[in-house]
Parts: structure tokens; sequence; C-alpha cells
């Protein structure tokens, strides 16, 4: 058959490196990227890319794991090279603070992410309202950089770049040979995935250069994690709330929370507000789909629902989603085939 022609549906950090992916895997498909918003305008572009994993309660752990492993490889390399900057990516070392001592001292990616360890008495004096701690080095991706870092791989590959809303999966078919759904929370209308519900975001983006280290409260509520240009102060995990507008009120909560962290962060300068819409389900949509109508039959690959981990998997879920691409490629070109015999 001719080159098989793929869409990805959604440009945010799941979507572009999906589409990097199929590019690197299947070089003879025809790849486009078809999305309404682009970054700066996608939830991905909120989030402040700290590779420390969420728990999807849906998804084994040792899959999750990999998942992890593969991301953390490839953005380590990227991290020790000269796109390093360009691609916003850089190592960052710091400490998460519990009140209490959590029933897991170790968590699953203990292993994965540099130099983990339990903090020192003389460390956790830093923090009198917290009484156990761990210390790691992992990775962070300035998010918008990195969207545009992507872009760029994707163009110079050949891949097509589209601004178009995708209302309907089944629109594509006669476009596409395969479709692969990287809609993030719009897959709760695009393929009406009741198991998909936003949990609201909202994060300031501060100037104080002087903070190095990141500081994560283990509860995973307060946050400071410093990017290349900007700190980032969260958070909020608000379930089932579509807002979009910045809350006053909760920008002061934030910026207390952290200041009590982090008490230098009263002098932070020139705050931003921004706020995302996580996609959460129990775990992350991963697998094929036959779409039929009428006997015409377009295979999908779903690949969304990543919640709050998205940057620490994203690699990970794109290489298997790749894969599944894959597989839909090679049974169509076994009934193009079977056909012609």
């Amino acid at each position: 058959m001719a080159a098989p022609k793929v869409a990805v549906v959604g440009a945010g950090v799941v979507g572009l490196s999906t589409a990097l992916c199929i590019a690197e895997t299947c070089p003879s498909c025809s790849l486009t990227v078809l999305s309404d918003q682009f970054s700066p305008n996608t939830t991905s572009d909120v989030a402040a890319g700290m590779l420390i994993p969420h728990t999807y309660p849906g998804t084994p752990i040792h899959v999750q794991k990999q998942w992890f492993k593969e991301t953390f490889a490839y953005l380590f390399a990227i991290s020790n090279s000269a796109e390093a900057s360009e691609a916003g990516i850089h190592l960052i070392s710091g400490w998460q603070v519990f009140k209490n001592t959590p029933k897991e001292e170790l968590p699953f990616w203990s292993d994965v992410v540099l130099g983990f360890r339990l903090m020192s008495g003389a460390e956790l004096q830093k923090f009198p309202q917290h009484q156990f701690g761990q210390a790691f080095t992992t990775l962070k991706c300035d998010c918008p950089p990195y969207l545009l870092w992507l872009e760029k791989r994707l163009k110079a590959t050949g891949v097509q770049i589209c601004t178009r809303k995708v209302a309907d999966l089944w629109e594509l078919h006669s476009e596409y040979n395969v479709v692969v759904n990287c809609a993030g929370i719009g897959a709760q209308q695009l393929v009406g995935d009741k198991k998909l519900f936003p949990v609201r975001g909202q994060v300031l983006k501060v100037h104080a250069p002087w903070v190095k280290n990141f500081i994560r409260d283990g509860d995973g509520l307060t946050y400071i994690y410093p990017g290349i240009h900007r700190v980032t102060l969260g958070g909020t995990r608000e379930k089932e709330n579509w807002s979009l507008s910045p809350d006053p009120g909760t920008t002061k909560d934030i910026f207390d929370r952290c200041c009590s962290l982090e008490p230098s962060l009263q002098g932070a300068q020139d705050i931003k507000v921004k706020v995302g819409l996580r996609p959460s389900r129990q775990g992350v949509r991963l697998e094929r789909e036959v779409l039929n109508q009428g006997g015409v039959k377009l295979p999908v690959v779903h690949n969304y629902g990543h919640g709050a981990g998205g940057f620490s998997v994203h690699r990970g879920t794109a290489k298997e989603a790749a894969r599944l691409v894959g597989e839909c490629i090679a049974a169509l070109q076994d009934s193009s085939s079977r056909a012609k015999l």
C-alpha cells in the first residue's frame, strides 16, 4: 500500500512527543498533527514540568516505572547535550518533605532519579514543621521551550502541523489510515470518556532567581520548582472544576503556603498567575480501538488521561503509543496484501 497516513490529534506534550516517536519508529508513514491549540495555549504550557511521578491507581506500578525510566533517560540525554538550553531541560536538586513519615519511605521511582536518600536531621532543620524528608536530583522541563523544541523536531522530519478543531474522530476516516487521540481533557467530548475529569491547577510564576532548589510538600499540594527563568509556585488540585479564571484568594493562599516553606520568597517579584485543567482518570488510556461504521473501519490509538503526571511519563507512553500505531499499520498492510491475493 501507499505510505500510510497517520493523524495525531492534540499538540500538548503527549501529542507532540507521540508524533515524534511515530516519526522515529515509522519513517515511511505520512504524519500530521492536528490541534485547535498550540503552545503557548496548551495545558502543558501551565505545567511545572518536574519529573516526580504521580501514581495512577488503575495502572500497574511496573508499567508506570517503565514509562518514567524511559522518559527520564530521554530527557537526561537532552540535558547532557548542546540542545539542553533550547529544549528547556536541566537537572535540579531539592527536597520532598513530610509532616508525618509516609507509609513508603522509598517510592517506586527512587532508583530512577539521581542520588535519592533520606534527609539528615541537619537538613530537616530548614523545615521546622516537617519531620521526614527525601533528597534527590531530578529533571525539570521548562514547558513552553520544550513544546517549541518538539515542534521544531517534528517539522525537521517532515511532519505536517495543522491548526484544526476535530469534533469527532470519525471525520478523519476518509483522509487518514490511523488516528491517534492525544486530546487530553478534550477527549471527554471527543470520544465521550466519562471516566475522564478535569483537576484544576492554579500556579504562580514568579521572579526569584536566588531560589535554586526545589521544595515539595509530600502531600503534593505545595511546591516550589525553580525553572531557568522563573520559579513555579503551587498549587491546587480541584476535581471537576472547569474554571480557567485565576482566583485571587487562591493566589494568596499559594503564595503564603510557599513562603512558609521558603520564607525568602516574600521578596519574589513579577507574579504571573496561570491555570490549567489536568486531564485525569484512574489510569492513562493507552490502547488500540477500531471504529466501525457501515463496514468501514478506522484504527485508533488512544494516549490520554495523564493527569498531573504527564511530564514524568510522556516519552514512555509516547513510545508505547507509537508501537501500537506500528501494529495498526502492519494489520492494514496485511489486509491490503491479502485483498490483492
